[in-house]
Parts: C-alpha cells; structure tokens; sequence
C-alpha cells in the first residue's frame, strides 16, 4: 500500500492537485508561498500584469539565487582545500 499524500498547491492563481510523498508536503507548500510571494512583489514593483511573465521572473530569481548559492560553496571549497594543501605542505616540510 502506497503512503503518498493528495494535496492542492495554489501557484500564480491556479491549483494544482499533486500525490506526493508526506515528506514532501511542507517544502511544497514553502516553494509555493514563495513564489507567490514573488509574484506578488513583481506586480507591485514593475508594473507585471501578465501572470507568465511574472512567473518566468520567479523562475530565473529563484534559480539564479541557487546557482549563485552553489557558486559561493565550490569557492568556499576550493579555498579551503588550497589552505588545506598549504598547511599540509608547510607540516611536511617543517618534518
């Protein structure tokens, strides 16, 4: 027997009814907010009247924020592996 979950998501006015998994349910409900919340925030401050047009902002806010996010860990990580090697090196030789 399957334990999935029927839920409805309101995005950009429309409900879409969704079987997901019960681990699923609060990161969706989340998501939507947001991007409602976005649109919302692009109607008011940029004058968007079409409902597509303001999603395909949400869209590219929202994905640009994540490869932005993903771009500052593989520096961070790259740092930290340079600072690694360094401190080995400056070990080994101290050896």
């Amino acid at each position: 027997m399957s334990d999935k979950l029927k839920i409805k998501l309101s995005v950009a006015n429309r409900v879409y009814p969704l079987t997901i998994d019960p681990s699923q349910e609060e990161g969706l409900r989340l998501a939507s907010q947001q991007i409602n919340t976005l649109i919302k925030k692009f109607e008011q401050n940029y004058s968007v009247r079409d409902k597509q047009d303001a999603l395909a902002m949400c869209a590219l806010q929202i994905a640009s924020r994540k490869k932005q996010s993903s771009l500052n860990e593989e520096t961070f990580i790259n740092d930290l592996e340079d600072r690694l090697f360094n401190l080995l090196n400056t070990l080994n030789d101290k050896n």
